[in-house]
């Protein structure tokens, strides 16, 4: 069986991996692979600190990729003889003043009724685990099972697995024969024939002539890595994410001693680097590590998230030749192990977990998609 997987982001490559490993012959069409989403992103794998209020059916998902996590990484790293900056240290979520302190307690007992494993602890208690901390941290949480990935480590590295599968080329148009998907057309006029065309495509989902027009939206991120002087190093040894007047930063270690910072969350329209988002970035983290100001900046990116209406991804069947696997917002590099089995049990023809496929299925939105099907 052959499979065109279109999009070489986290999702795509890991889906088509799987796919490989269980026999199937894969071809990746994208014209610049590891460029999009997955190579902005931070990595954090953080299904306690992602939880948020009002996002339930995520939860689940966010647990079960975790669980994933250890033996995907290692799987990956063996199989590619590649590094994945991999860090299974726990996460700091500190808060700035009484309000950020307000707001931690209560995510706090959301988090502990769904069985997260935390530790609320004193602003004091944190600066003896991290001194760089600054004195506005009020208190802070202990998460041990929040960890952290390098994405363009994990990228390069599935690449490598599949390098003589990659083809630099975009999709134009899905190719049918009326029925059913067939294969795609690429914007060379080349068309690749398949029993199954897999659609990762992120944000850029709806340029493809023939897909249904699902209800993706494009989030921007602004994400800023750091170089840390020799002086400073290490700044933090944490994950540290921090609440800052009810907005969320993070700073990420890299094993290499660089730091990311982020994220911005802008829907803007504007797909270059957000200089009121990088002052925030830094203003906010300021207040949470202020040493980071000390470091030099050496590389500054924004890339575009497909978000879907409830922050969850689509992941379903488009007709019996097409399956689409989008939608992943804030959350592609924590559930890429999770996406890529549901996406490849729906490629394959496998029943995967009822549940969580339900959970996903874009027919949620069916009048949505009926509304801008362009077929």
């Amino acid at each position: 069986m052959h499979a065109v997987v279109i999009g070489a982001g986290i999702i795509g490559l890991a889906t088509a991996w799987r796919l490989k490993k269980d026999g199937w012959s894969v071809t990746i069409v994208d014209p610049t692979p590891g460029n999009g989403a997955s190579y902005a992103a931070a990595g954090m794998l953080a299904p306690a600190s992602e939880v948020v209020w009002g996002q339930s059916p995520l939860y689940s998902l966010m647990i079960a990729a975790a669980q994933l996590y250890p033996t995907f990484a290692e799987e990956l790293a063996t199989a590619s003889g590649h590094h994945l900056g991999y860090a299974q240290t726990e996460t700091l979520v500190c808060a700035s003043d009484a309000a950020d302190r307000q707001s931690l307690r209560e995510l706090c007992a959301l988090q502990t009724s769904l069985g997260l494993s935390l530790e609320l602890i004193a602003g004091t208690q944190a600066r003896a685990l991290e001194p760089a901390l600054g004195p506005g941290v009020t208190a802070a949480v202990r998460i041990e099972g929040d960890h952290s990935i390098d994405p363009r480590r994990m990228t390069d590295a599935l690449q490598a697995l599949l390098t003589e599968s990659i083809v630099r080329r975009r999709v134009a148009a899905l190719a049918s024969d009326g029925s059913r998907t067939r294969g795609v057309a690429l914007a060379n006029g080349q068309n690749i024939v398949a029993d199954q065309v897999v659609v990762c495509a992120g944000a850029d989902t709806g340029t493809i002539e023939g897909m249904p027009r699902l209800p993706l939206r494009s989030v921007w991120g602004d994400v800023v890595r750091l170089s840390v002087p020799r002086r400073l190093q290490p700044i933090v040894t944490r994950t540290i994410r921090g609440l800052v007047r009810g907005r969320p930063v993070y700073l990420v270690p890299r094993p290499d001693g660089t730091l990311v910072l982020g994220a911005s969350v802008r829907e803007d329209g504007v797909d270059g680097i957000s200089a009121g988002g990088v002052h925030q970035l830094l203003r906010d983290i300021e207040r949470v590590v202020p040493s980071v100001l000390e470091c030099e900046i050496t590389d500054v990116t924004a890339r575009a998230r497909p978000g879907s209406p409830d922050d969850l991804p689509l992941i379903g069947r488009i007709d019996e030749g097409c399956v689409v696997s989008t939608g992943y917002f804030r959350h592609g590099i924590l559930l890429a192990p999770l996406g890529a089995q549901l996406t490849a049990d729906l490629t394959r023809g496998e029943s995967g977990d009822a549940d969580m496929l339900t959970a996903v299925d874009p027919s949620r939105f069916a009048q949505d998609i009926r509304k801008g099907d362009s077929r």
